[in-house]
């Protein structure tokens, strides 16, 4: 039986686990349908096709952070639900807008197509911005002023970007020819305006929130801690010299992008855990104080121990059989 420390231990790091997953996995997908051309019928058509098999199980890892939260913190969820009910409310109009419009366009008419590609597009691009958004309300601790407001809109547009540059970066990997080469371009633009999002909602964020500037900067471990951002911020460099190459050589190194991209998105979520942890709502409730009874968790911890390792596997079981490049997408 684990004692209430280390049970907070534990499922805040399968919820910071789910919430990473998610970001990445469900993050590409989004990301395919944020660039979704609606003069293209073929690209379009290829380009769902990349993340058919997978769209569905990626957004697993969402359920699963929400439920987490649930059971092991209680009183934070109750909090988070209560101060993004209506953005909350929002980003899943915009996933149920994605789920019908995948459905609907493989078996409307022709001329019916392009409205759903189109739907299938706003519901991507509202879905990722609701969440960035929601991400920056939750850094400034769910305040309501003009300055909280702002970052968070910052926050979702830079949130829309992120997706665009890992669904970019997925499309290099998993497609060829034209479409490639589109991809390729529109990685370099997401990457451009992915960096400057990172710098500034990095520069932005210590200012107006002192406990982050002081976790960061007056710290024991600054020193450790200070490869992290000029790692990232290195891996932008890098990643935008790789894509100039790939215009020439768009095979040689295609994983690479999606691989580096990958990397940004985990050293950008190391950031946010270590400038909050160990608080789960910003500057109200950490993970000691808002666990729920300790008997129920080591009973539930059961359950958890074969769920996660299974979702892990099925999810890596997928990857390995639809590797490669994308083939037509079936529906059945």
């Amino acid at each position: 039986m684990l004692d209430a420390h280390a049970l907070s231990f534990v499922y805040a790091s399968l919820m910071a686990l789910a919430i990473l997953l998610y970001a990445i996995l469900d993050g590409y997908d989004l990301g395919v349908g944020i660039l979704l051309p609606t003069d293209n019928e073929a690209h379009a058509d290829t380009m769902i096709a990349s993340i058919g098999p997978f769209w569905d199980a990626n957004e697993t890892w969402l359920v699963l952070a929400v439920g987490l939260a649930l059971i092991a913190f209680p009183l934070a969820h109750s909090m988070i639900l209560q101060a993004l009910y209506l953005p909350v409310t929002v980003m899943l109009i915009g996933l149920i807008i994605r789920g019908v419009a995948f459905d609907f366009r493989a078996k409307a008419k022709t001329k019916r197509k392009s409205m759903w590609n189109k739907l299938f597009k706003v519901g991507s691009i509202i879905s990722a911005f609701m969440q960035g958004y929601m991400l920056g309300l939750y850094v400034m601790s769910f305040e309501t002023n003009a300055l909280a407001m702002t970052f968070a809109l910052l926050s979702g547009v830079g949130v829309v970007a992120a997706y665009a540059l890992i669904g970019a970066a997925w499309l290099i990997l998993k497609t060829q020819g034209q479409l490639q080469l589109d991809a390729i371009s529109w990685c370099q633009v997401s990457t451009r305006m992915a960096f400057f999002g990172v710098i500034a909602v990095s520069a932005v964020n210590p200012i107006i929130n002192h406990s982050v500037y002081e976790r960061w900067f007056t710290s024991d471990i600054f020193l450790l801690i200070l490869p992290i951002p000029i790692i990232c911020l290195a891996l932008f460099v890098l990643l935008d010299r790789i894509l100039v190459q790939l215009k020439s050589q768009p095979n040689v190194g295609a994983w690479l992008p999606f691989l580096i991209s990958s990397v940004i998105f985990v050293l950008c979520f190391f950031g946010i855990l270590y400038s909050f942890y160990p608080y789960v709502v910003p500057g109200k409730l950490t993970i000691f104080e808002a666990l729920a009874a300790p008997e129920s968790l080591n009973f539930l911890l059961y359950g958890v121990v074969v769920v996660v390792p299974t979702i892990l596997a099925y999810t890596a079981f997928s990857y390995r059989v639809f590797w490669g490049k994308v083939q037509p997408l079936s529906y059945y």
